[in-house]
């Protein structure tokens, strides 16, 4: 407890000073009270009470004027999250092979849900994991498909990730990353359409909306072209990482040179430099997992820490007293303790 007005406090003993003999009742003078020194005082005995109320209803307002106050300091972690989509290529060519940390061949499918596993969930090693982020998932192949919203529900995500397959039909097998980044684009550009249980997202928190493109091959399907999608995620502010997974080109982080890239990985280089994203290869295991890191870091969640101080005034508690004490007194003063001058 604490008084914005301290100094207040101190005109307590001064009116107390003033208020001494001021307040008693009026009187008659007489030579002597041996006449009734035997009689009954009766009620006369309590006459100090309404005198006593009023000095305690001056003293409660000085309280108030002093503005008693109550207050608490506390911290609050605000966190300013991120939006991504995650596009995965499930077309027939990701059941080509690459080399996984161990120099055994594996698909690039499995490879593929590996590290976007990890990077969802993290390591514990080199990947922090995304749990402050809004996630949501996009595989395509001749058609683009949402296998998951964008959720913060990122058990089910992880599980949707693991039972991801090549898309074996051949009337739906191609590329339609054209569709898949539009597609991704308007999910983030729509965040406030987003429902979860009876609320709504909040976005006001989101700072940053990103699509993470993974693909082996060139645009070969859809209705909307690659750079025809990229200009609609650079007007609605979404940056696009492109990562080519492939068997051309040299792979890991840095800058890659433009005479190794396929006309469609330099496709892929312009949607990146269009949006503010980056564009890297990746040939394996390894190389793939750096490109991931690389994006991890670029893209982390900010957690500020900070304080607040909550005050509560109380002053109405001193003047709900005053105000009783003093009814209290014009109370007593008129029925039981009523003196008649």
């Amino acid at each position: 407890m604490s008084f914005l007005h301290a100094w207040v406090l101190l005109l307590i003993p001064v009116l107390l000073f003033l208020l001494r003999g001021r307040l008693r009742r009026t009187s008659v003078s007489v030579s002597s009270v041996g006449l009734w020194a035997d009689a009954n005082i009766g009620r006369a005995r309590y006459l100090w009470i309404p005198v006593f109320l009023r000095r305690v209803t001056w003293v409660l307002l000085l309280v108030t004027i002093a503005r008693p106050q109550a207050g608490s300091t506390y911290s609050l972690d605000v966190t300013e999250g991120i939006a991504i989509q995650l596009l995965v290529d499930v077309s027939s060519s990701m059941d080509m092979t690459v080399r996984d940390s161990d120099g055994k061949n594996r698909s690039r499918m499995e490879v593929a849900k590996e590290m976007v596993e990890r990077f969802i969930a993290g390591d514990n090693e080199t990947l922090d994991g995304r749990t402050e982020d809004l996630i949501g998932l996009i595989t395509f192949a001749r058609y683009a498909d949402t296998r998951s919203p964008l959720t913060f529900g990122h058990a089910a995500l992880l599980q949707i990730v693991r039972d991801l397959n090549v898309q074996e039909r051949p009337n739906e097998d191609g590329t339609a990353y054209g569709d898949a980044l539009a597609l991704a684009a308007a999910r983030l550009h729509n965040l406030e359409e987003l429902q979860f249980g009876e609320g709504s997202v909040q976005v006001d928190s989101i700072e940053s909306r990103v699509i993470i493109l993974l693909t082996d091959g060139e645009n070969n399907s859809g209705a909307h072209l690659p750079l025809e999608a990229a200009g609609l995620a650079k007007s609605w502010g979404c940056k696009i990482y492109c990562i080519s997974l492939g068997d051309t080109g040299r792979a890991g982080s840095g800058e890659v040179q433009i005479e190794q890239l396929t006309s469609a990985e330099q496709t892929l280089q312009h949607i990146s430099d269009e949006t503010g994203g980056i564009f890297r290869q990746a040939t394996d295991y390894a190389s793939l997992l750096s490109v991931y890191e690389e994006i991890d870091h670029l893209e982390r969640t900010e957690i500020a820490t900070r304080s607040f101080d909550r005050v509560t005034d109380w002053f109405w508690l001193p003047l709900s007293l005053a105000v009783l004490c003093l009814l209290s007194a014009l109370i007593v003063e008129a029925t039981v303790l009523r003196v008649v001058p």
